[in-house]
């Protein structure tokens, strides 16, 4: 199995529960043994690669600004695409750029994908039972990129994926094991730092350099400090 045979059933979804007039979101960044895999919550229209006019990469994040934030104060985005990210309007991304942007996060050796890929018109809060219709899935993701960890984002997200309730603010820095099909993986969780969490994203910031640091010390890459 590959990514691309989960796109069918994401597009089912996305009738079921997200905007018709939007398409899904469905992934993005290294897809084979990356570093991360960051699973964020579910895209929203503001992403404008959910444009049915839109025929490039659609992968979260694209057309928006403060998320990349995040990836570029964790020394994961070169400083030439963050200041061009910074300095255009959302509509002004190309489909060119978007794949520029993600070519320099697949350098970097992360992956970047929502566990709900249904996009809404807005930030409307999405019911557990939606995520669990795509959790099965989510875990394909995980099983074929095969990250060697996972950080998921928000108390939602974590604890859906976990099957435990979970608090990022009573849980940080703690690791947690993740067990599909028979492969353990290791996985936190921490704050959500765009949108309502944006004033967390220090927060963010300073618990993944720490996983980074701590998870992937043995790994000696020139991208990490």
């Amino acid at each position: 199995m590959i990514l691309s045979d989960l796109t069918k059933k994401y597009d089912e979804l996305q009738l079921k529960y997200g905007a018709k007039e939007l398409d899904s979101i469905y992934n993005g960044g290294c897809d084979h043994n990356p570093n991360i895999c960051f699973v964020f919550m579910n895209p929203t229209g503001r992403n404008i690669a959910s444009s049915k006019e839109w025929k490039g990469l659609k992968s979260p994040w694209i057309g928006t600004k403060n998320i990349w934030d995040l990836f570029y104060k964790l020394n994961i985005l070169d400083i030439d695409i963050y200041n061009k990210i910074k300095s255009i309007k959302g509509n002004d991304w190309t489909e060119e750029f978007a794949t520029e942007v993600y070519d320099n996060v697949k350098k970097y050796k992360y992956f970047i994908t929502n566990l709900g890929k249904c996009t809404q018109i807005d930030a409307r809060p999405l019911p557990d039972s939606v995520y669990k219709e795509y959790l099965n899935l989510l875990e394909k993701e995980i099983e074929i990129i095969n990250p060697k960890v996972i950080v998921l984002f928000g108390n939602q997200v974590s604890s859906i994926v976990l099957n435990k309730k979970i608090s990022v603010s009573q849980c940080r820095k703690k690791l947690f094991k993740k067990i599909i099909n028979n492969k353990e993986y290791n996985c936190y969780s921490v704050f959500y730092p765009v949108g309502n969490g944006r004033f967390n994203i220090d927060k963010s910031i300073e618990d993944i350099k720490w996983i980074i640091e701590n998870e992937l010390s043995s790994i000696k890459e020139k991208t990490y400090i």
